[in-house]
């Protein structure tokens, strides 16, 4: 099991260098690097489906340690997964803005020797707005996504918290801890999950600012 754990570990560290080279290439080489990270990313789902199974052959005292770090690879693919198709929606669009910008350079050259003056202003208006436009929705989209995965690394702390309070009561019952300890640790945990919440609702409020002003 921990060779197919550190399989798949490396394999989540090497679609993470695939995204970086992902920004570095052109929209027409984009696709193959994605094809690569889709690729990856579905073994590396098949591996935690057979880490899943391999599970139940851990001895007891180690399962749950064991368990927690599959769910990390789980968290971690997911995410990937929603970045990945992030990236597609972006490459769509750069082909999309491309073609738009070339079509409206061919209609201008087209028309430059018959169309008035104004046309030409028209069209380079027309080309600098559209340029404009897809700037500000790719500015949106990285803030969504940047903000998707906040969010989700706050939902993942709120997780392991609600389990860390599970396991330490279990643990207090065991050793038989006192109330006044037991206090201790659940007010910890409380004040743990109001910074969660004051972190989820600031970067909230930030998000919906920078789109706020984007859109403006």
């Amino acid at each position: 099991m921990e060779t197919l754990y550190h399989q798949t570990n490396n394999t989540v560290k090497e679609i993470e260098q695939c995204f970086q080279r992902l920004g570095q290439v052109t929209p027409q080489e984009a696709l193959d690097v994605e094809n690569a990270i889709q690729v990856k990313i579905t073994q590396a789902n098949s591996n935690c489906d057979r880490l899943d199974v391999l599970l139940f052959k851990v001895p007891p005292s180690q399962r749950q340690s064991s368990k927690l770090r599959i769910d990390q690879l789980k968290y971690d693919l997911r995410h990937l997964q929603t970045s990945l198709q992030h990236a597609r929606d972006r490459r769509q669009r750069r082909l999309q803005e491309i073609s738009e910008r070339e079509q409206l350079l061919n209609h201008r050259f087209a028309a430059n020797s018959t169309a008035p003056s104004e046309t030409c202003l028209q069209l380079d208006y027309e080309l600098q707005h559209n340029t404009q436009m897809g700037n500000a929705h790719r500015g949106v989209d990285d803030m969504i996504a940047s903000g998707s995965g906040i969010l989700e690394s706050l939902i993942s702390q709120r997780m392991t918290l609600s389990g860390a309070h599970k396991r330490i009561q279990a643990i207090g019952s065991t050793l038989g801890l006192s109330n006044h300890t037991m206090k201790l640790i659940e007010r910890r945990l409380v004040e743990d999950r109001r910074i969660f919440l004051g972190g989820m609702v600031v970067t909230l409020l930030i998000i919906g600012l920078i789109i706020y002003y984007l859109v403006l």
